[in-house]
């Protein structure tokens, strides 16, 4: 015999759980599953660095992090932006503080805190959290589980999906999910790597740059500019300078890396023009432009030769980034892909499954990093919850 419920809600990350929040609000009886061992296990990952709440900005920029699905997500943003996540997680008890380039944290810089008072307050509402529990698909309207205590099925009024992308699988977010949902006639764009390192083939001469950090340069793509910093690593570059031009790179789209940002290509020029002496073309970059060795070592492996004048000039201000395209999927902090926009009605209701919601990363959205992730993932949640919540007072009613 199947179980019964109003709501399940299956995948214990943010999207998942404000879903929950919301129905349960609603006075309906919730249960939420979830694959691993445990909720939150990817924000509990992504707040080691520093929890990145959201993003302090005009709410116009905000929504252009978003590019082509910023049409789409807007009144979802709306109904819980970036003051709403600061304001939501200060009832936590966790307070906030907005750093230099406007990226919101919570003062203890940990996801730890916020997720224990937000799983303590969703038992206080009746919410009911089952780890351990797969979800391996449907058999008629009701949802299937692998759990510890053997297979088992949840009829529910109504279902939220949140199962996450692809990437981390260790941590929840493997994409199993997607091959149901397509046997299902279910429309997805496929998965990609989003905000991601980019494997480059280095000559054996920039082993000793092996984690050397790379700052105070911009990537430009077109007339883009992305200010950061990365690291060279063993397999490539990585670190929030490459992770802001993964998606140009995925498309195969030149990138060039400004090494001096803040000076013109005539103020290098005629620090360059400046006599040198006896000193190696190394020294001279480094005492005339503050250029450090692996900085040097990129002009070299990017461009080769070093040339003189106009021509060095030029390399510094514009290097091409040769790389050998994204590292995998599972290395990737986030995906582009999953669920598309026609796929599902305005309430994020799938058209094909009546009363099953979808919210969070498993839709086709991609964003940078730098608080419009998890924002994202929590405005869906909260919308798929209501969304649900309407679909259940119509069921009533009807």
């Amino acid at each position: 015999m199947n179980e019964q419920v109003d709501a399940l809600i299956i995948g214990a990350g943010p999207a998942g759980l404000m879903a929950a929040e919301v129905l349960a609000d609603a006075g309906h009886s919730v249960i939420v599953a979830d694959a691993k061992p445990s909720a939150g296990r990817k924000l509990l990952m992504a707040g080691k660095s520093g929890l990145n709440l959201t993003k302090d900005e005009p709410a116009e920029r905000f929504l252009e992090a978003y590019a082509e699905a910023a049409e789409w997500l807007a009144p979802m943003l709306a109904e819980f932006g970036p003051q709403d996540v600061k304001d939501w997680a200060e009832q936590l008890g966790s307070e906030v503080f907005t750093g230099s380039a406007g990226r919101v944290f919570p003062r203890e810089m940990k996801a730890s805190p916020l997720l224990r008072s937000w799983l303590k307050r969703l038992g206080e509402k009746g919410v009911e959290l089952r780890v351990r529990w797969r979800w391996t698909g449907w058999e008629g309207d009701a949802c299937c589980f692998d759990t510890p205590d053997g297979a088992k099925t949840v009829d529910a009024a109504a279902t939220v999906l949140a199962l996450g992308g692809a990437s981390w699988a260790r941590l929840g977010s493997d994409g199993a999910w997607a091959g149901r949902l397509r046997g299902a006639g279910i429309g997805l764009d496929v998965f990609a790597p989003s905000n991601v390192g980019l494997c480059v083939d280095w000559s054996p001469h920039m082993e000793r740059y092996f984690g050397a950090p790379v700052k105070g340069v911009a990537l430009v793509v077109g007339e883009a500019r992305y200010r950061g910093e990365f690291v060279i690593s063993r397999h490539g570059l990585e670190g929030s300078g490459i992770y802001a031009v993964s998606r140009p790179a995925r498309e195969e789209r030149p990138i060039l890396i400004d090494l001096l940002p803040d000076w013109s290509e005539e103020k290098v020029q005629e620090r360059l023009s400046r006599p040198r002496g006896k000193a190696s073309i190394s020294n001279h970059l480094r005492k005339s432009l503050h250029l450090d060795a692996a900085k040097v070592a990129l002009l070299r492996e990017f461009g080769g030769p070093l040339p003189d004048g106009v021509a060095l000039a030029q390399r510094i201000k514009g290097l091409p980034l040769a790389h050998d395209g994204p590292r995998p999927m599972d290395e990737a902090i986030s995906v582009a892909g999953g669920v598309r926009r026609d796929a599902l009605d305005d309430r994020l209701m799938l058209k094909l499954r009546p009363g099953v919601f979808c919210a969070g990363e498993m839709l086709s959205w991609e964003a940078p990093t730098g608080g419009y992730l998890l924002t994202a993932c929590l405005s869906t949640g909260l919308w798929a919850g209501r969304g649900a919540a309407e679909w259940l007072e119509r069921s009533h009613d009807a």
